[in-house]
């Protein structure tokens, strides 16, 4: 990332939390132009890729409550790295 960019990340994420939410939405418009017909068959792609790998046991499925309480304990734990 060039210096330019860590100053403007640096600025950003100084924001408060609903101007942050606001920079963010911003940028990934910038970047999220693909064809509405791509994304639902990548989406359809993906669902049938994960129930494929939960058939043959590859992986484990978590109810709601757990895989939040995981995700924020990731979270946690990168913010006060």
């Amino acid at each position: 990332m060039t210096s330019a960019a860590e100053k403007i990340l640096e600025d950003a994420l100084s924001l408060p939390e609903e101007e942050r939410r606001v920079v963010a939405e911003r940028l990934l418009d910038t970047l999220l132009r693909d064809d509405p017909e791509a994304v639902a068959q990548a989406w359809t792609d993906e669902a049938i890729r994960r129930a494929g790998a939960l058939e043959r046991g590859e992986v484990n499925a978590l109810d709601g409550p757990t895989a939040i309480a995981a995700l924020e304990a990731k979270l946690r734990a990168i913010h006060h790295a």
